[in-house]
């Protein structure tokens, strides 16, 4: 199998790397409360925009597109630009009961966004290939989310010292930062957004 793979089939297999490191780095804060580790995390998320950026390119000037290749780009963009940014927020402090329901939604989103992107992804390019405009945000806008958590890092402002603190909500517990996933979430979902492809 990995023979049929192409330069830009790596290139998308780095972006999933670097989600999964991320994760991993995540899973280790929360063994050793180094903050060094969320900021690698974080700063994991960025290299894998930037091999997802780079994969697209460099198909494009190949002239190799594949079913496989989509598929491909859209599965390690639900993990960086999905799961990771969740991680990343759970391990800031964004535990409670109502933060992991809002996390839980903002990665089902993601990847209902790119489940419709890959199904409408044929119609939208109009048999070229390439897609001339996004329904809803594009996953990877989740960075802008990454960033916010990266610079509370960076003042130690998180656990218990998130911005804008925390409130109990009947059953459980809301950080109200992470209303922002919830509105990031429900973006991507949008069909009314309409978003150009560069």
């Amino acid at each position: 199998m990995i023979r049929g793979f192409h330069l830009a089939d790596f290139l998308t297999l780095g972006n999933a790397g670097c989600g999964v490191l991320a994760v991993f780095a995540v899973m280790g804060y929360l063994e050793t409360r180094n903050p060094q580790r969320l900021l690698a995390a974080a700063a994991l998320i960025p290299v894998a925009l930037a091999l997802d950026v780079l994969d697209g390119r460099v198909a494009r000037s190949r002239r190799v597109h594949s079913a496989m290749g989509r598929e491909l780009d859209s599965l390690a963009d639900v993990i960086s630009f999905g799961v990771a940014p969740a991680a990343i927020a759970y391990g800031a402090g964004m535990k409670g009961l109502w933060d992991i329901v809002i996390l839980l939604y903002f990665v089902c989103c993601g990847v209902s966004r790119l489940a419709r992107f890959n199904v409408t992804a044929e119609t939208l390019s109009s048999g070229g290939a390439k897609v001339k405009y996004f329904e809803g945000t594009p996953i990877p806008t989740s960075l802008v989310l990454v960033a916010i958590v990266a610079i509370a890092a960076w003042l130690g402002r998180i656990g218990d010292a998130l911005p804008l603190g925390a409130i109990r909500l009947g059953p459980g517990q809301l950080h109200p930062l992470a209303l922002l996933w919830a509105v990031s979430g429900s973006f991507m979902i949008s069909k009314t957004l309409r978003i150009p492809k560069l």
